[in-house]
């Protein structure tokens, strides 16, 4: 196997399973957590999630993509120590001031979602987050050396014990509070990040001293990036804020019971943007042909796992919620058919940033995501206020649709990429599946006939 096929299947592999064990154990402790807690306590929950995955997101647009980009391109040892200790520098400040924002807006949450619970589990995250730090940099650095295995196990880790723990307190008969979740979060974070430090060991090379204008380099870079990652998220979430704000943390809930499953896409979607971002880098000085085809490829390929799932959905919408999330959530299978088709602008939406970031045009990419994200708002508050808990899924909807629309138009104009080129590589994608499995019983078929002719002799 050549070494460009080998790095597209082994990090493939990785990022593909980190993805899916994220999803994997968010819906494996979905069902015990929508029988566990009311309706509201439910509603709590996915607010905290929501709010804690931002400030996450946020943090590694800043780091992530600044620090695989200087990288995988320094020209020495020297450069290396540089910039990973800049890095370092950097992810100390963000957290810092992270925690700071986080412990003083707080007490507000419990009064903006009419929680008792919600300021307490912010005050623990405080100290996770601090926690995190070395999680994430481990991380990043694998990354950036094209080591995708201590992303995946770290990960394995940190949301493992979260469910086993939820899953272990159920069958005993325990009761599970939302406080108890955010202390274990608490210790997730510290096994974790050994894990990532084990599998990063040898990347973690540093300077003594920091280079101050390396560190402004990343964040000049990285700005752009966590400003599009935190209209990324407000874009995918702002809907569960405004429905809490707007109709209760209940209605927070039902609505989850479908992102629940929505969220599946996100597996091969962002798995596709973490092998695509530094094979870009890499080759943008190949010309834009290069980039084209990367592109059309990785929404190709995504695409040929997502539709066989959408049409899934479409059809077993009932049975899926009520195996999901219980009876009390049937009503959330009419909205779960209609945000299963946020697959169908995902896939290009995330390429498009992972494309814009990676050949050094972040700012474009924050651009259109902020307007996005803005869109999104407006359209949310007004069609939940006319239509309800699907005025969510109407707002969201257009705004992919309108947002699609001109995301590719200025990639044409850019690389000559054609939305339509996508469906052609997923069934060249479901015509190679076709012919490895025709190979396969072919050889076994032979392999067989080889076997009954000795056996005949």
């Amino acid at each position: 196997m050549s070494e460009d096929k080998k790095y597209w299947v082994v990090s493939g592999f990785f990022t593909l399973m980190q993805r899916f064990g994220v999803q994997f154990f968010g819906l494996a402790m979905a069902p015990i957590l929508f029988r566990s807690f009311s309706k509201s306590d439910m509603g709590d929950w996915v607010i905290f999630l929501t709010a804690v995955s931002i400030l996450e997101v946020g943090r590694i647009g800043l780091q992530q993509n600044a620090l695989i980009k200087y990288l995988t391109t320094a020209e020495d040892e020297a450069s290396y120590r540089s910039i990973a200790t800049a890095s370092f520098a950097l992810n100390l400040m963000v957290t810092g001031i992270m925690v700071i924002l986080l412990w003083l807006i707080a007490p507000l949450t419990g009064e903006w979602f009419n929680s008792a619970s919600l300021p307490t589990m912010f005050r623990i995250y405080c100290l996770t987050t601090i926690l995190l730090v070395p999680f994430l940099q481990f991380n990043y650095m694998g990354q950036a050396n094209l080591d995708f295995k201590g992303m995946f196990w770290s990960d394995f880790v940190r949301q493992g014990m979260l469910f086993f723990f939820i899953l272990f307190t159920f069958l005993a008969g325990g009761e599970l509070t939302l406080v108890g979740l955010a202390k274990v979060q608490l210790l997730t974070a510290v096994v974790a990040s050994v894990v990532a430090g084990y599998f990063a060991k040898r990347y973690l090379r540093f300077n003594r001293f920091v280079d101050w204008e390396q560190v402004n380099e990343l964040f000049q870079y990285g700005k752009f990036v966590l400003g599009t990652n935190l209209s990324a998220m407000l874009y995918k979430t702002i809907d569960k804020f405004m429905l809490g704000g707007l109709l209760g943390s209940a209605a927070t809930a039902s609505y989850d019971a479908a992102i629940k499953v929505t969220n599946m896409a996100d597996i091969p979607t962002n798995s596709m943007a973490s092998i695509l971002f530094p094979q870009s880098a890499r080759r943008i000085n190949n010309g834009k042909s290069a980039v084209k085809e990367l592109y059309e490829k990785a929404v190709g390929a995504i695409f040929a796992l997502l539709i066989p799932g959408i049409v899934t959905v479409l059809i077993f919408a009932e049975t899926i919620i009520v195996l999901l999330a219980g009876a009390d959530y049937a009503d959330s299978a009419g909205l779960l058919r209609l945000t299963i088709l946020y697959g169908l602008f995902i896939p290009y939406a995330v390429q498009f940033g992972t494309v814009l970031d990676s050949i050094g045009k972040p700012k474009i990419n924050f651009w259109f995501t902020g307007a996005g994200a803005l869109l999104n708002v407006v359209l949310n508050f007004v069609f939940i206020m006319n239509f309800g808990i699907y005025g969510a899924v109407y707002g969201t909807l257009i705004t992919y649709l309108i947002t699609f629309f001109f995301m590719q138009r200025l990639l044409y104009k850019m690389f000559g990429i054609q939305a339509w080129a996508a469906f052609k590589y997923m069934f060249d994608f479901y015509g190679q599946i076709k012919d490895i499995l025709i190979g396969f019983f072919l050889q076994k078929k032979s392999v067989n006939d080889e076997r009954l002719k000795d056996a005949s002799l």
